[in-house]
């Protein structure tokens, strides 16, 4: 068995035994919140009959042991369970909302990732200059907004103002802008700023002055050599802030009215439909894992000294 297989193999183990942590979490804390879920989902005029159907329906009538083994035990057949609200397959409901949050992350991750790298690069090649100290202010603006108070400006200034771009939906190829530049704005700032350290790091070594010594080109030396070299702690920031941005685009499309797994796991809450949000979070936990595990792998294909064994 090669190193990698051996790597592999080790990475899905350590992924399933993190799925599972989660999924005993999202059991554990859902039924500690107070309120009878039953009730809630029945309605407040609805009759005893009609919310113990409901309770016996969600299997909330049985000991929380044996609700936890029926849970664990579903799960690893693939079944989600129904939901309380639509009498729907969870995984149904939650893969047809899916790619709309997908394609809101890849634009966002896209957008973060071009704009970020470019300013980084620029900033630690012009170091100390007025645009570095510009770069650094703004960075430290996208890091410290809430992406949901960002969200409001944008559509107050571009959908009431300016009437440019649509504010909610995602009926328009336009609206996805005002959404992907929310999400982007917070990962733009973390990529700019690993960006500019890495490539400080790499700039100061002594292979960068040797080629510059050899008349190497400017252009050559900084995307070629040094942004290369400094490309390990690039990819993990955008891999994390990808991972990240399908958990954090619950607000955003919460604000925007994106019908993507986001705004699916905030009505689910508000409605205490159990198996939606479990099966939602366990969604967000397994692809955050898949996304880590891709960009370990990527490793060794961007730096050839990498190996895995």
């Amino acid at each position: 068995m090669s190193g990698f297989t051996r790597y592999l193999i080790q990475r899905l183990l350590a992924a399933l035994l993190t799925l599972v942590g989660v999924a005993t979490i999202v059991f554990l804390l859902l039924r500690l919140l107070p309120g009878d879920p039953a009730r809630i989902i029945a309605g407040l005029l609805a009759t005893n009959e009609e919310v113990e159907r409901i309770r016996v329906q969600l299997g909330l009538d049985r000991p929380l042991p044996v609700q936890y083994v029926i849970f664990m035990t579903n799960l690893l057949q693939g079944d989600l369970g129904i939901s309380a609200r639509t009498n729907q397959p969870v995984l149904t409901e939650v893969m047809a909302r899916l790619p709309a949050t997908l394609k809101l992350a890849i634009v966002s991750t896209a957008l973060a990732s071009i704009f970020g790298i470019t300013a980084g690069v620029l900033a630690a090649t012009r170091r100390y200059s007025l645009f570095d100290y510009v770069a650094s202010f703004g960075t430290l603006i996208g890091i410290s907004m809430p992406v949901y108070w960002l969200g409001l400006l944008l559509i107050i200034v571009f959908a009431v103002k300016l009437r440019w771009l649509p504010a909610a939906g995602a009926d328009k190829p336009a609206s996805i802008v005002l959404p992907s530049l929310t999400l982007a704005s917070f990962s733009v700032a973390l990529i700019a700023r690993m960006t500019r350290a890495s490539m400080l790091e790499v700039l100061s070594q002594d292979y960068i002055r040797t080629a510059r010594a050899k008349g190497l080109q400017e252009r050559v030396i900084v995307f070629r050599h040094a942004l290369q070299n400094a490309f390990i702690p690039i990819l993990t920031v955008i891999g994390l802030q990808f991972g990240a941005l399908l958990g954090g685009a619950v607000l955003t499309e919460s604000v925007f009215g994106w019908p993507g797994i986001g705004l699916l796991l905030v009505d689910s809450i508000f409605a205490r439909d159990y198996p939606v949000v479990q099966g939602t979070v366990l969604i967000f936990s397994a692809l955050f894992i898949l996304v880590n595990l891709v960009v370990d792998i990527l490793y060794a294909y961007i730096d050839p000294r990498i190996h895995y064994g």
